[in-house]
């Protein structure tokens, strides 16, 4: 497959209340979403190896629709997300990302049950590196993912991330009891 031009990625970054993180897109989608607090320097070299070439454009207005979704999850008001995607992986990180994206909100699932989910069992350390790639937190829902015995494991946002983000879909899931 050649490649004759590169895309341009987009970026923000998104505040809301004491969230602060990077996201990015092209123009067929959401491609990243950073780790809490982390500086600029984690999409710029996430996009240096995804995207090679690729030049970075801020621009806020390009990237409002997805803030305003992962806004409302922040606000604990969205429970799915209607934004495209653009996903750039292998087929078996793309096969790992769509089994997150089936876990319900307000679930989890063990690292040995999306391997069972995506028909390879044996691969568990295999999902584990697949889900520290994907590329876009909270949107495709890998902080759902926890250890067999239910302890908070690694995320590339980090576990303090990873577990408020489980709290606060924990707290929405029992006051929205539908």
């Amino acid at each position: 497959m050649k490649i004759t031009n590169k895309p341009t990625l987009y970026w923000s970054l998104l505040k809301f209340k004491d969230w602060n993180f990077y996201i990015a897109s092209s123009s067929k989608g959401l491609v990243f979403v950073g780790s809490q607090n982390y500086p600029f320097e984690e999409l710029f070299e996430w996009a240096k190896k995804r995207f090679p070439g690729s030049p970075l454009v801020e621009d806020d207005e390009k990237l409002e629709p997805y803030a305003v979704e992962i806004t409302q999850y922040l606000e604990g008001k969205r429970k799915t997300f209607t934004i495209p995607f653009e996903y750039a992986g292998t087929q078996f990180q793309l096969a790992v990302w769509n089994a997150l994206c089936e876990i319900p909100y307000g679930q989890t699932k063990s690292y040995s049950d999306i391997a069972n989910d995506i028909n390879k069992p044996a691969a568990v350390r295999a999902v584990g590196t697949a889900i520290g790639a994907n590329p876009v937190l909270i949107t495709v829902p890998c902080h759902r993912v926890i250890g067999k015995s239910g302890s908070i494991t690694g995320y590339r946002g980090g576990i303090e991330m990873k577990t408020r983000l489980l709290e606060l879909e924990k707290r929405a899931s029992s006051s929205n009891e539908e």
